[in-house]
């Protein structure tokens, strides 16, 4: 709940100041119109802390809102009093708070589509398209059932692709730490040792021993250099050159670049059908399904399959011609 300060007018011309607590500035408009006010300001006067403390809102918590919010439409309950239970209900703050805007939008006159695209944070340009498709075709709790299956389908995968990481991450991150250590306190040891005993040493031993030497003395200076690399990687992938170069990278590197693509054209295949059969167009679908696809390059492969459906052309042989999509999903 917010504070704002507002200025109104009478019917009789008279100007009047007041504050008043409400979700938006849609439901101060409403509450002003009942109080047969013509409101000419209205100002947030209150600090709202939720976005320094907040926490994320996760696919997991809008995937379980969608599913109850569907069952309950699907009952036949009044949308704002669908809202306005799942707001009480939901644990998490920041989806709390959004929905109890999205309640005061719409009882101010605004679509439920409408009251979702102000809050792209929480739900994203897919969700608000097909609730907008809901809306026009009156199939909004088949739509909202919908969005709830994809939702929990693109979470499922999620884990899968997160499971499957994890193991080589783990054991790539024990082998850099051990490398380290071995580099600064065991070589060091056994280096003393050999210097001791005189003689020639092999070549592979001199490469380790030296390499300890280097690390010891250059510490510092190598962090320096790793951590200037990250922040010019990190840099450089903002930029849509950087992603885009990077991206393709990432495709073309060992395992890692297989599971890439094939999670990516999953979420592709997924999003494009839970569009298409919400009765969203087929050129809105690739729109929102190009933003969502999670690499450039398969980004830039849709974008150019739309340019091309524009045209006149089939989706199937502008979706060969990138290069990007493999004969099955063809």
């Amino acid at each position: 709940m917010a504070r704002f300060s507002y200025v109104g007018v009478t019917s009789a011309g008279k100007q009047v100041k007041g504050e008043i607590n409400a979700q938006s500035k849609d439901e101060v408009i409403s509450l002003l119109r009942k109080k047969k006010l013509r409101p000419i300001s209205i100002k947030n006067i209150s600090i709202d802390f939720s976005k320094f403390f907040s926490s994320k809102v996760s696919l997991k918590d809008v995937s379980r809102f969608t599913r109850q919010f569907a069952a309950m439409t699907s009952a036949g309950l009044p949308l704002v009093n669908c809202l306005d239970i799942l707001a009480s209900q939901t644990e998490n703050k920041k989806l709390s708070n959004s929905v109890k805007q999205v309640s005061g939008d719409i009882q101010g006159g605004s679509t439920l589509a409408d009251a979702l695209s102000k809050h792209p944070q929480v739900f994203n340009n897919l969700y608000s398209n097909m609730v907008a498709a809901g809306e026009a075709s009156g199939n909004l709790d088949t739509v909202l059932s919908r969005l709830a299956d994809y939702q929990e389908k693109s979470e499922a995968l999620r884990r899968k692709i997160k499971g499957a990481m994890t193991y080589p991450i783990i054991v790539l991150v024990v082998a850099i730490f051990a490398t380290v250590a071995m580099l600064t306190f065991v070589v060091p040891t056994f280096a003393q040792m050999f210097v001791d005993m005189g003689g020639a040493l092999p070549l592979p031993t001199k490469i380790v021993m030296d390499l300890s030497d280097f690390f010891q003395r250059y510490f510092i200076l190598l962090f320096l250099v790793i951590a200037g690399v990250a922040f010019a990687f990190s840099y450089y992938y903002k930029t849509e050159d950087g992603k885009l170069r990077i991206d393709g990278i990432k495709l073309k590197i060992p395992v890692f670049g297989d599971l890439e693509r094939k999670s990516s054209i999953s979420r592709f295949a997924q999003t494009l059908s839970t569009l298409l059969t919400s009765g969203v167009t087929i050129i809105d679908a690739l729109t929102i399904t190009a933003k969502t696809a999670g690499n450039k390059v398969l980004e830039k492969g849709i974008q150019k399959t739309l340019e091309r459906i524009t045209g006149g052309l089939t989706i199937a042989e502008p979706l060969k011609e990138t290069g990007v999509f493999p004969p099955m999903v063809i």
